[in-house]
């Protein structure tokens, strides 16, 4: 398995102590999410399951 090397911040963390935000990288079929403040603690995902969320919170 490959290991993201390009972590992204949310455009959203601005402000206030600057490292609690989500981070976003991805690699081949897999999307890598973890906070700034726990970079060890990744959770990974597929697109698949993400568009589906995305798709219902839209829908709300």
């Amino acid at each position: 398995m490959t290991t993201p090397v390009n972590w992204q911040k949310s455009s959203y963390s601005g402000g206030g102590d600057g490292n609690n935000c989500l981070e976003l990288a991805t690699s081949e079929n897999t999307l890598h999410f973890r906070e700034s403040d726990e970079p060890d603690t990744v959770l990974k995902t597929s697109r698949a399951p993400i568009a589906a969320l995305i798709g219902h919170l839209r829908n709300k």
